[in-house]
């Protein structure tokens, strides 16, 4: 059976019924309609992580899982020790893919190929693996091998349209390869967010916001289409938003440099209306959590195995994981749904404030630029292949052409709003690319 809903979860990873491309693309939409989904799964995977002795038909389950969440590393150790068939095969490719090891990901998902797992979907993952590499040659190789018989795979054309792209083809061929991939798949998020991309830089805002939302309606969410939406919210001056998709970032990987770069730019650029209530509510919040357990009426078991997990105020519990409370001695489901509800009254819940510590990353040093500038002064400043948020900028500034560009500093560049460090990096670096350097530097 597979899981379409949250209950089904626990039952799919820990049970002993079919596990296979359906059960886990199953998996992936529950985990795309439903929050709560993501908390079942993780509890799953700590779960069968526990276990002393697993099955390697359960090490294939929880292999699978720990790929879904982003571990690549732990999924190639679990896999290892799995049954070795076409699925194991498969996400070991892709957990290879993930960690940069491209030729061991093109052997594996050429095992899983051969092993019976779907032959479009493995040499598409396998060309995007070459693509990371820079193997263009092979990885076109190896698309048009199959093109007969993926006519019909979202993944082949969103893999021939990366090529397409790569290779300088015209854009109405790139974005006629993700429409395809979009029309055998509507919800595939690496062809929305390449169309999303591409209409961006056609200056098709609404489009391009369509795109990068519709992509993020599938598990795991797309990271470029959450910065690229971000920026469009800060466009609109809709600075709230904005920083819920950067926020978004952060709470799955809470140190990624970009996110948090761009939502300290966000924050900057939001108006003061915005900070004061946020702080007001940041201030509630910090009241609420600061609220010792002995304010409210308890039983008297709950009260004790609170006191012996030293979990004091409501700040506590909040920090405090379902399975943290259920380990502890002599409480059950019954202390369970009665701290549940008194957290529910505040509007808390178990294990919700609980986040990493970012990390800071430091910024690059510009490269000195080279000579013989002039040759390309009268190229427009589409050839730099600029982010959005930097192509946006240099539009509002009036400069169409590379020369228009490096007449300007870099103070002129940051008086733009929503022009922040990340985008004087970027634009420096493509300018030192082609021995170029803006005026000042």
């Amino acid at each position: 059976m597979v899981a379409t809903a949250t209950s089904d979860i626990r039952d799919l990873i820990l049970g002993n019924g079919p596990f296979g491309p359906a059960e886990v693309q199953a998996l992936v939409e529950a985990l795309s309609r439903e929050a709560a989904a993501h908390r079942e799964l993780k509890a799953a995977v700590r779960e069968l992580e526990a276990s002393p002795e697993r099955s390697p038909a359960a090490s294939v389950r929880l292999g699978v899982c720990q790929r879904l969440l982003g571990r690549a590393k732990d999924a190639l150790e679990t896999l290892r020790s799995g049954d070795g068939g076409a699925l194991a095969l498969f996400h070991q490719g892709l957990a290879h893919a993930a960690v940069a090891a491209h030729d061991k990901a093109c052997e594996t998902l050429a095992a899983a190929r051969k092993a019976g797992y779907d032959a479009a979907t493995c040499v598409a993952a396998a060309a995007e693996s070459l693509r990371a590499s820079g193997k263009h040659d092979e990885a076109h190789t190896q698309l048009n091998a199959i093109a007969g018989e993926a006519a019909e795979s979202a993944d082949f054309w969103a893999a021939k349209g990366g090529l397409l792209a790569d290779a300088g083809a015209p854009i109405q061929d790139v974005a006629a390869a993700y429409e395809k991939a979009v029309s055998c798949d509507p919800g595939h998020p690496g062809a929305l967010f390449a169309l999303g991309v591409i209409n961006d830089r056609l200056g098709n805002d609404e489009e391009a916001q369509a795109c990068y939302e519709k992509s993020l309606e599938r598990y795991p969410p797309t990271l470029g289409s959450l910065i690229n939406l971000g920026i469009i919210f800060e466009d609109k001056n809709d600075f709230t938003r904005a920083q819920q998709c950067y926020r978004r970032i952060l709470e799955a990987i809470p140190d990624h440099p970009r996110a948090r770069l761009f939502l300290r730019d966000s924050s900057a650029a939001g108006d003061i209306q915005t900070g004061e209530q946020e702080a007001k509510q940041r201030d509630r919040l910090d009241q609420v959590l600061s609220l010792p357990v002995s304010d409210f009426e308890l039983s008297v078991r709950s009260r004790n195995c609170l006191q012996k997990m030293g979990v004091h105020t409501l700040g506590d519990l909040a920090r405090t994981t379902e399975e943290e409370i259920l380990a502890s001695k002599n409480f059950g489901e019954t202390s369970l749904v009665e701290i549940k509800e008194m957290l529910a009254s505040k509007g808390l819940s178990l294990g919700q404030m609980a986040t990493a510590a970012p990390v800071v990353e430091p910024e690059p040093e510009p490269v000195e630029a080279t000579a013989d500038e002039q040759e390309i002064y009268s190229q427009p400043i589409t050839e730099l292949n600029l982010s959005v948020r930097a192509r946006k900028c240099t539009t509002k500034l009036g400069i169409n052409t590379i020369g228009d560009l490096v007449r300007r500093t870099a103070e002129d560049l940051l008086e733009c709003k929503n022009f922040g460090v990340t985008s004087l990096n970027e634009v420096r670096e493509k300018l030192t690319e082609r021995g170029l350097r803006l005026r000042g530097d």
